[in-house]
């Protein structure tokens, strides 16, 4: 669940919706936006219907309205007029609407940012009396689509099982399995996420699961399964590429032409939802609505993880920790959305490229960053960034008694972990790599490569680097560099099944026969339970056999409760590598 600072909770009334928690104490406004300098009483009489409606239509009542996650509609001027004082200080504040971003030179998609002229508006109306106006100056209420908001879905599938909340607690992740959604291939253009009662969810994100590793982590088909960290494999070049993240007032994304996502049969969809108790026991069973196209995907981006949560150990009473990563691209992109993310302790989360000519660009700013509005954030018109360009991030963490949303009261040492009240940091991006015909590989595993190799500079011990670098370097033809990185990861985790069926396969591939056996001889010995133990084959033969590639290795990555990744095929087999298997990437 979410966790409430408790400074917090003693400053603000009961009744009062987490909404509106930041002008209890200090809801600061970012430090860009600055509050309008003219006197709101200088203004000329300011009614709802005239001036005040077509905010609250355009900013507001997505979220302020029956049935959303709003507190208290706002579609009335009685409605407007009840709360009148408390929306005018979360206004001047930009407490409210809840837009965490900067402006910027680039420009957003759907920002929900109000202009100072808005605000001055709000806060004259306010202190004006709030008058209603003529019912003549009332624009035309927004027409709200009841049910699904894209209108009737090609298919919806329900949770099996509902899931039951317990009345308190805390940190509750719980996941639903999807079976199989569709009988043969399909093109996904959008999917709209109804996860339940929206009071009881803070997040949610949509895994696609092509291998139905979820199904193993369930007690019974359909119940689900606890956890925040997961676990999906596939045995295809599977790079995660798109977002599917729902928060309370998102707005389905439609992709445009050519970027559809493919969904097979038997692929399964796993609903990764981070609950909030109630104070009472609740059930919670959420519907996938599933939107298809005729056509098929031509451009295939992907998602791109900067992250250095090893550097996070926040001593108590720190008020300006920073914690840095830059990945330098190897290719050409676009850059398409951002998706940034720490807990409590973020303060101000920046992200910057640097080009190769020597300029810098800020890609996002959050100058106050708050956990309860984290969002994919996508961009007006793509950024072009090309070969060479460092994305940079730098997050800075406040761990002292200032903090307002500290969880901690005092304040704790704080590292980095699952758990709401430990940290993160994380940033996700969505590129579109440029795609040559020519091009004697597909530029997005030259990018997982060189991610790979960059995480292993950060961190040598990292068992999922250097598993993806070896699957990687084996599908590139690059079999003695793949056998050492298998080998280390071997190291690593000694006891991983998959990482000693793959070692010893790849061995074979290289004509180590006698290695190969030995090696495979230990992974009977440890894993008699294994399928491949159990079959006598190395998922090489079996896989080459169905692809008639050469052999490649199942890419893993742990995923998180991230914005959600999902996954794209690989290019047309003339344009492509042989096809090696991309899992999820850990997300945050």
């Amino acid at each position: 669940m979410t966790v409430v600072p408790k400074k917090l909770i003693r400053s603000v009334l009961p009744l009062v919706c987490i909404a509106l928690l930041g002008i209890a104490r200090g809801g600061r406004a970012p430090a860009q936006q600055k509050t309008p300098a003219r006197n709101a009483a200088q203004q000329p009489q300011v009614t709802f219907n005239r001036d005040i409606a077509p905010i609250f239509y355009r900013a507001c009542v997505s979220c302020h309205r029956p049935g959303e996650a709003g507190p208290f509609p706002l579609l009335t001027y009685a409605d407007a007029k009840s709360h009148a004082r408390q929306i005018a200080a979360v206004a001047k504040s930009r407490f409210m609407p809840p837009w965490l971003p900067e402006e910027g030179a680039l420009k957003f998609a759907d920002e929900l940012r109000l202009s100072e002229d808005e605000i001055v508006r709000i806060q004259a109306w306010v202190e004006q009396g709030a008058a209603e106006g003529i019912s003549a100056g009332l624009p035309p209420m927004p027409k709200f689509v009841e049910g699904w908001q894209l209108g009737k879905p090609d298919v919806i599938v329900k949770a099996t099982k509902p899931y039951a909340l317990p009345a308190s607690g805390s940190d509750n992740y719980w996941n639903f399995v999807f079976r199989t959604p569709v009988d043969r291939t399909r093109w996904l253009k959008a999917m709209e996420i109804r996860p339940g009662d929206k009071r009881l969810v803070h997040h949610a994100n949509v895994l696609v699961d092509r291998q139905q590793n979820g199904r193993r982590m369930e007690s019974e088909p359909g119940a689900g399964f606890a956890g925040m960290e997961l676990t999906i494999e596939s045995e295809a070049f599977d790079p995660d590429s798109h977002f599917l993240f729902w928060k309370p007032g998102s707005i389905p994304y439609i992709e445009p032409d050519g970027m559809a996502l493919r969904l097979d049969k038997d692929t399964d969809l796993i609903l990764n939802t981070h609950l909030q108790t109630s104070g009472k026991p609740e059930t919670i069973q959420p519907t996938l609505g599933l939107y298809f196209t005729d056509k098929p995907a031509t451009k295939h981006p992907i998602l791109l993880q900067l992250e250095n949560d090893r550097l996070l150990d926040i001593p108590a009473g720190e008020k300006h920790f920073v914690v840095t990563d830059d990945f330098t691209l190897p290719v050409d992109v676009d850059l398409l959305a951002i998706y940034p993310h720490a807990h409590y302790l973020g303060k101000d989360l920046q992200a910057i490229a640097k080009f190769p000519d020597g300029r810098s660009e800020t890609l996002i700013h959050i100058p106050d960053w708050n956990l309860n509005w984290q969002a994919v954030y996508r961009y007006a018109q793509p950024v072009k960034l090309p070969k060479g360009t460092a994305i940079s991030m730098k997050f800075v963490y406040d761990n002292s008694d200032g903090n307002v949303r500290n969880p901690n009261d005092p304040p704790q040492r704080v590292v980095a972990g699952n758990r709401a009240v430990d940290e993160m940091a994380h940033l996700w991006v969505q590129v579109l790599p440029e795609d040559p015909a020519q091009a004697k590989r597909d530029p997005r595993a030259e990018i997982l490569e060189a991610m790979a190799r960059h995480n292993l500079q950060k961190n040598p011990e990292d068992f999922e680097a250097h598993y993806n670098l070896a699957a990687l370097l084996m599908g590139a033809g690059e079999s003695a560099e793949a056998i050492a990185h298998f080998a280390a990861a071997n190291r690593i985790r000694p006891n991983e099944p998959t990482v000693n069926n793959a070692f010893g396969a790849a061995l074979l591939a290289a004509g180590r026969t006698e290695e190969s056996i030995s090696q495979r001889a230990r992974f009977i010995g440890r894993f008699p339970w294994s399928p491949c133990a159990i079959s006598g084959r190395g998922p090489h033969q079996s896989r080459r056999r169905q692809r008639g590639s050469q052999p490649g290795q199942r890419l893993r990555r742990n995923r998180r409760h991230q914005a959600s990744a999902a996954a794209l095929p690989a290019r047309p087999a003339a344009q492509s590598q042989p096809r090696i298997s991309q899992g999820k990437p850990a997300a945050a």
